[in-house]
């Protein structure tokens, strides 16, 4: 069976506590291990905060969530309206970052990658950027 949500906040820091935890108790139907939502709140912090940080540049604007299940999958989706990522091959590079001056590690996209099972970027110039990820829970 599929169950879906949706939410929409603006994109104060703030807010990424409050994606991550509804998305975790959203998720938590699928009876996930502690790792399992452990990674799954990391990698939505991760967009999130890349939403707000980078396609705001922490003026407000909308973020989106949804977040879809189907049997033991999870897709997540972070929307934002921002300004884009010029090349999101670079962005995706480990330690890669636009805001070192905010001390901002390059790491968001490595940490998505490394504990969900798929990660898709699409971006274009300032018309936003949609991060897609998807897990599989219970792979034992």
């Amino acid at each position: 069976m599929k169950n879906e949500m949706k939410m929409e906040f603006t994109s104060q820091p703030e807010n990424e506590g409050f994606a991550r935890v509804t998305v975790g108790a959203f998720v938590s139907v699928l009876d996930p291990t502690v790792d399992e939502l452990a990674d799954i709140k990391t990698a939505v912090s991760e967009a999130v905060t890349n939403a707000i940080i980078h396609g705001y540049d922490q003026k407000e604007g909308k973020v989106w969530i949804t977040c879809v299940i189907e049997d033991q999958n999870v897709e997540i989706c972070v929307i934002d309206s921002g300004k884009g990522i010029e090349d999101v091959e670079k962005a995706r590079e480990p330690l890669y970052t636009t805001k070192p001056d905010l001390e901002r590690s390059g790491m968001g996209f490595t940490f998505m990658e490394a504990f969900m099972d798929e990660v898709w970027v699409a971006s274009a110039v300032n018309q936003g950027t949609r991060v897609t990820m998807k897990k599989r829970i219970g792979r034992t």
